[in-house]
């Protein structure tokens, strides 16, 4: 079928709209924004500018746009194709996606013990892929387990320092075995490793060697939060 130039440009028209209206909500300033493109030239290939081959295949490159997208035309039945195809990556992609979220119930705190309110910041959350927790934490009691807790003072320092991130698995709320874990003693918070001392108690121990290792005894409101199933140690340069 031949196609008539004036109608070549029309369809390229036609399809910078519609990208506009799929990837930027209709928001030809949020368009502007994301790729650097001049709002008037924008404006103008909508409407009466000269939009020949080159300009076309410029734009695509810019945009992040198939290349070729903007000729493709309506009666090929290739513009619904490659939406439904764009949207079915995107439904795959988020599929393989888990959302690790903030502990909320309690801050985890070092050093004192004491729940802060006047943080300086926490980590809000993570996007993964299965993948990576295959790979990183492959032994966990569930991804829906899974939390950020971040922590603050220093009586871990050595194993991470205030404000790294740590990764809890809190479908594990007794001590199984002795290791690191986010526990709470009344309503104070604590991160710590614990040890199990046959006869005496539970004892908590601090990575920083100027703190001293006290014991959880059977008198005190303790319940185990969740076992700490990785940390980072971060460093600012």
């Amino acid at each position: 079928m031949e196609i008539k130039i004036k109608d070549l440009v029309a369809n390229r028209r036609n399809r910078l709209k519609e990208w506009i209206d799929q990837r930027y909500a209709g928001s030809q300033a949020k368009m502007v924004e994301d790729i650097g493109i001049n709002q008037g030239e924008l404006s103008g290939l909508l409407k009466s500018k000269s939009f020949g081959e080159k300009k076309a295949r410029s734009l695509e490159d810019q945009a992040g746009m198939p290349y070729s997208y903007l000729d493709l035309m309506d009666f090929e039945g290739q513009i619904e194709e490659y939406w439904q195809s764009e949207k079915d990556k995107k439904r795959l992609s988020d599929d393989n996606l888990i959302e690790i979220i903030q502990y909320k119930e309690i801050n985890g705190s070092m050093g004192n013990g004491l729940i802060l309110s006047d943080q300086p910041g926490q980590i809000a959350g993570w996007r993964v892929t299965k993948e990576w927790i295959a790979k990183n934490i492959p032994s966990n009691t569930g991804d829906k387990n899974l939390r950020i807790v971040t922590g603050f003072g220093d009586s871990m320092k050595g194993m991470f320092n205030s404000g790294d991130p740590l990764l809890i698995d809190s479908g594990i709320t007794e001590i199984k075995w002795d290791g690191v874990y986010f526990f709470r003693i009344g309503d104070e918070g604590f991160i710590k490793r614990l040890q199990r001392i046959p006869g005496q108690g539970i004892r908590a121990l601090s990575a920083n060697p100027e703190y001293e290792a006290w014991t959880i005894t059977p008198d005190m409101d303790f319940h185990v939060l969740g076992l700490v199933l990785k940390v980072w140690e971060g460093s600012t340069f």
